[in-house]
This record gives structure tokens, C-alpha cells and sequence, in this order.
């Protein structure tokens, strides 16, 4: 099937696009469940019907896949942000020299006038990210500059379209087994093989528990009662339909950067957070006399103007807590994807296996 246009997707499919970016039940018959919540919405389709639908989209390219989120910071290890420099006559050695570490999870080309590329290094262990930095910099002779998430204030890279149910609030998440969350940081190895086995997406079939306790040799049982609880502890982010955001139309995102006073942070961050356009925002530490943001804001827009829009308003929801200056602030659209094949949690998570 040809790659699937946004203007081409009808009233259902922007339904189940907007209804399931998470909240997807875990239970027996999923997509029944799931079909019959978007009926009590307006919007009629049985689960064979939605199951056929999920298809076609994931097929298309609408999605890039449909199943867990799984944040990769609790399955064990770390991953960090890196910003460089490379010079434009260098720009694709150094690129090529980067993304040639397994530990490069993603790398953009980004618009600043000096720290051109950015990229995430994923790690099992911590020490190991020094390492890889230190390589970086003996290959491409350009210095690296780390930037560790030093405080989180929201991930939630949801991308909503127009059309039935635009706030996505039909949550399912509370059908099926009832668990009791643990706080216990490691992995058992089923749990290790459970994680491996879904961090690509789900089977999309019927009953897409029974395929992966299939596939495990494990008891679909367990499998539903292991991702649910993973959902409340906070090792999967979310269950359901995870957009390609570039096939929805949200061509233009803009990584905002704010030298935001140190003692307003704890302030500032949960307000831009609140904002429901804006996808991720951390705390970031500077680096004295090249970086001088501590506080970063990641926004998407349909079109160049709703991206311009949205920072505006991020800019103005700062200004209710300090007189914004020019200086004190920056956009770095991304002009071009150097690298992406996600974090892989292969080693994370047998490095955090008991």
C-alpha cells in the first residue's frame, strides 16, 4: 500500500488516531472494547473493523506502530542529549563519524548559528557516555557538549488531528487484570524478554496479548497483568496507536531553548508543560560561554505558521514569571533527520536484569 496522505485519512480514522495515542485497553478482546467506546462516541465500527483499520494505517506509514511506549530511562541505563559543532565544509564527515556509534540513537541537523548537530546517546551504563564522547571528539576533532536531562516536566508527543473526538480523551487503560504497582527498579528476565518482545510495537491482530504470550511462551495472563502494570509504574508511557507525526502533517517542530532564572524553574516548568502543544520540556544544564539555556521546550505545527504561533505563545506564558529579553532565547528548527533508529533497550535492559 502507497504511503498514505493526512488529507486522504476519513472521519474514523481520525477518530482512532485521536481516541488511542494511549488508554488502548489491556484485556481479553481489545479492539471491542476499544471499537465499542468509539461507538458510544458517535463514531460506529466493530473491533474487526477497527483491527482492519489500525492495519491499513500502520501499512501506510500513519503509524510507526501500534503497542507500548516503552520509556527506555526505567527499563535501566540512561540516554542523554549531545550538542556539537560541524563545520560546513566537514558537515557530512562528522555526521557519518557520529552515527556511526551503535550508542547514537538519533541525530538532526539543527539551525544555530555555531552548535549545528544534535543527537541522544543511549547507554546501559552511565560511564559509558564519556566514552562515546571522548571517541566522538578524538574522530571528528570537534568538542561535545553534554546536556543530561537534570529534571523532566512533561512527555507527551501526542499529535492530534481534525476531527471526532480532538481532545483524545477515551482512556480504556482501567479494563483488564487488577494489579498493584511495585517499586522495584530491576527486571526479572521474563520481564527483560517481555520488553524486548513489545518495543517495536505489538502484533496487530485480534488479541494481540495472547500473539506476544504466544510468541514468550508465557501465559497471556501474565503478559496482560505485566504491560498493565508496567503502565502504572511508569515503564510504558502509554498502550496504543503511536503516529508518525510527519504523516499527520507535523512537518515543523521547533526545539525552544530559555535562559530561565535558576530559581524559577520549579516555577515555569509545570506552566509551559500545562501547554498542551508543547511535547517535551526539560531542565538542561548550560555550559558557560557556549550554551547559556537551561530550559527547553519542544513544540510541532502543521504549517510554519501554527509552529511560529505556538512558540509565541510559549514566549508569552514565560513572560508571566520575567521580563523575557531578546538574549534570552532561541529556536532551533530541525532542516534534517541525520540519524533515527530509537533507542534500543537490548542492552539497557539486560544490564538492569536480576
Amino acid at each position: 500500500m502507497t504511503r498514505a496522505k493526512v488529507e486522504e485519512l476519513d472521519r474514523v480514522d481520525r477518530a482512532l488516531i485521536n481516541a488511542f495515542q494511549g488508554g488502548f485497553p489491556v484485556c481479553e478482546r481489545p479492539f471491542e472494547r476499544a471499537a465499542a467506546a468509539l461507538s458510544d462516541r458517535g463514531v460506529g465500527i466493530g473491533g474487526e473493523g477497527l483491527l482492519e483499520r489500525v492495519q491499513r494505517l500502520d501499512e501506510a506509514g500513519v503509524l510507526t506502530r501500534f503497542g507500548a511506549l516503552v520509556d527506555a530511562q526505567e527499563i535501566g541505563g540512561t540516554a542523554t542529549l549531545v550538542a556539537m559543532h560541524a563545520p560546513e565544509e566537514r558537515f557530512e564527515e562528522v555526521a557519518e563519524a557520529v552515527n556511526t556509534h551503535r550508542e547514537v540513537a538519533h541525530n538532526y541537523e539543527r539551525e544555530h548559528p555555531h552548535l549545528n548537530m544534535w543527537f541522544v546517546v543511549s547507554v546501559a551504563d552511565e560511564s559509558r557516555v564519556e566514552e562515546v564522547l571522548s571517541e566522538i571528539e578524538e574522530e571528528t576533532g570537534q568538542e561535545t557538549y553534554n546536556l543530561p536531562k537534570q529534571r523532566e516536566f512533561r512527555v507527551e508527543a501526542k499529535f492530534m488531528l481534525d476531527g471526532p473526538i480532538p481532545e483524545g480523551d477515551i482512556d480504556l487503560s482501567n479494563l483488564g487484570p487488577d494489579v498493584e504497582p511495585t517499586d522495584r527498579g530491576t527486571l526479572s528476565p521474563a520481564e527483560r524478554d517481555l520488553v524486548l518482545a513489545i518495543q517495536d510495537g505489538f502484533p496487530i491482530v485480534a488479541d494481540p496479548y495472547e500473539a506476544i504470550a504466544a510468541e514468550l511462551s508465557m501465559d497471556p495472563d501474565w503478559v496482560r497483568e505485566t504491560i498493565k502494570r508496567f503502565d502504572q509504574e511508569g515503564k510504558i508511557r502509554r498502550v496504543g496507536v503511536i503516529p508518525n507525526h510527519y504523516a499527520l502533517g507535523y512537518t515543523e517542530n521547533g526545539m525552544t531553548v530559555w535562559d530561565v532564572p535558576d530559581d524559577l524553574v520549579g516555577e515555569v516548568g509545570p506552566a509551559i508543560a500545562s501547554l498542551s502543544f508543547v511535547t517535551h520540556c526539560y531542565e538542561r544544564p548550560r555550559h558557560e560561554g557556549v550554551w547559556p539555556y537551561n530550559f527547553f521546550a519542544m513544540t510541532h505545527g502543521r504549517s510554519e505558521a501554527e509552529s511560529e504561533d505556538r512558540i509565541e505563545r510559549v514566549r508569552d506564558r514565560m513572560s508571566e514569571f520575567w521580563d523575557v529579553g531578546e538574549d534570552d532565547w532561541d529556536t532551533l528548527f530541525s532542516t534534517r533527520i541525520l540519524k533515527k533508529t530509537g533507542i534500543r533497550l537490548e542492552e539497557r535492559a539486560e544490564a538492569n536484569t536480576e
